[in-house]
């Protein structure tokens, strides 16, 4: 019997099924890496990244941005591991589509000097061979190199290249399902402070990882901060450092948004101090389309702890800003699991379009529009407490 030769191509490509290739991310000795490393595919052919201890992504990225996401690349997003799960490990498949290189990273700790890209953990698909400009080994040896910036970066800045530990203790998010750990304990210190020519004594709590409570100067610095600037859902930037006196300016722009205070366990709920008192407020900062005169609000920065914002406005859908990720930071811990990728993360898990097991935030709905916009002045103490403050696994190291 005769069959034409297209049918028989088509048979030959049925009967060979596609390759899967099981790639380990982290160990449960800590190992940051991905292994192996590197491999060759075919078309068709799939990756099952396997997630173990600790909480790391496969991101893609680009080889001449090693650790950073390429626009439009694949992302894992962050799988936390507790360090005693031992079997069902949570996983994440790619489909190779074409036979050019995949770069990937994790991007854990990202831009800090504990990045896990700057440390190594790189992986990359069809990469060209060792001798050749784009080989794994010079792939790897960018991310390096970032690490390394990073580092000196951070010496030359003061900031401490080692992550925090964190409580091993185990809780829920203020609302949801979420799981996050126990915030580790503050611890009161008292200092003298010069600045300029004036020196006077402070107490604050110190919050691990925060730089020390020094002014800037005795004026303090302004933080200009730009909130739904273009139409988008975004504070910009997303969230600052700042020194005890500086302020920080909230410049509203065209639609409806607010500056509201919440806290890291429950960052799309306004913040509420343990004797009642509650956080701070822009309250709803209402912009016409055709307007270009712009309110603004500030707060003035007491210590160097965190402090956490977000804009209780909705969508028409009834779903929350702060649930597409319209949240702020001040001094976020960004080599921590409490940096403001986790902060963002958590407001989406618990608020976003596909969050599971969460409740909508009281007083997040849109009241009558406000007629004016008048800017106030704020004092804010950052100080939030043991209990107010909680880590979520979503970027822990």
């Amino acid at each position: 019997m005769f069959f034409p030769s297209s049918l028989l191509v088509l048979a030959a490509a049925a009967s060979v099924q596609a390759a899967i290739y099981d790639i380990t991310v982290g160990s449960s000795n800590g190992t940051l890496a991905f292994s192996p490393e590197a491999i060759a595919a075919n078309v068709g052919d799939q990756v099952v990244f396997h997630f173990q201890q600790k909480n790391h992504t496969a991101t893609q990225s680009s080889f001449a941005a090693p650790c950073s996401p390429m626009e439009g690349g694949f992302d894992s997003g962050f799988n936390f591991v507790p360090a005693n799960q031992t079997d069902n490990f949570p996983t994440y498949t790619i489909t190779v589509n074409d036979t050019k290189p995949i770069w990937v990273f994790c991007d854990q700790a990202a831009n800090t000097a504990a990045s896990h890209c700057g440390a190594g953990m790189v992986f990359a698909v069809n990469c060209g061979a060792d001798g050749s400009a784009n080989s794994f080994t010079n792939f790897k040896a960018s991310a390096l190199a970032i690490g390394q910036q990073l580092k000196a970066s951070a010496s030359a800045a003061g900031t401490p290249s080692a992550t925090v530990p964190l409580d091993a203790s185990l809780t829920t998010a203020a609302y949801g399902t979420a799981t996050i750990p126990a915030a580790p304990s503050e611890s009161v210190v008292t200092v003298t402070v010069t600045v300029e020519a004036s020196t006077w004594t402070t107490v604050y709590s110190s919050y691990p990882g925060s730089p020390a409570a020094t002014p800037a100067s005795l004026a303090g610095n302004v933080h200009v901060v730009q909130v739904g600037n273009n139409g988008t859902l975004a504070y910009d930037p997303p969230f600052v450092v700042a020194q005890p006196r500086d302020i920080v300016q909230f410049v509203f722009h065209q639609k409806n948004h607010t500056a509201t205070q919440s806290s890291f366990a429950a960052p799309c709920l306004p913040f509420m101090a343990a004797d009642g008192t509650p956080g701070a407020d822009s309250g709803f900062m209402p912009v016409a389309d055709n307007s270009t005169d712009f309110p603004s609000w500030n707060i003035t920065v007491n210590d160097t702890n965190p402090l956490w914002f977000y804009c209780k406005q909705k969508k028409p859908d009834g779903t929350s800003h702060c649930g597409a990720g319209m949240v702020f930071a001040v001094n976020p811990v960004q080599s921590s699991a409490r940096n403001f990728t986790a902060f963002q993360t958590l407001a989406a898990t618990l608020n976003g379009t596909n969050a599971t097991g969460a409740v909508s935030p009281s007083g997040s709905g849109v009241p009558a529009p406000s007629t004016t916009g008048a800017a106030a002045s704020v004092g804010v103490n950052l100080a939030l407490g043991l209990g107010a403050v909680l880590t979520v696994f979503a970027t822990m190291l």
